[in-house]
């Protein structure tokens, strides 16, 4: 297994825990560690795209991890607000 595919695989089980406690209230959708998990796991997965490139593939994980990466940006600067 090459690193590339090591990384997909780590971030697709980081995207699917993340999703499954989410889904059965294990997870504040809202949360840091969601959305920090939400970020990560599709890092992950443009890593192993640069191995074998798949533009659609690319396109959604990198919405996702942005989605992700806006929603812990909000969080911060709610928490220097509320300082």
């Amino acid at each position: 297994m090459s690193f590339y595919d090591a990384a997909g695989l780590i971030g697709v089980v980081t995207l699917l825990a993340a999703y499954a406690a989410t889904a059965h209230g294990g997870l504040n959708p809202k949360g840091a560690l969601s959305l920090a998990l939400n970020a990560a796991g599709p890092a992950l997965i443009l890593v192993s795209l640069a191995q074998h490139f798949n533009l659609s593939a690319a396109i959604v994980e990198a919405a996702w991890a942005m989605i992700a990466l806006i929603g812990l940006a909000r969080l911060g600067l709610a928490r220097l607000r509320d300082r």
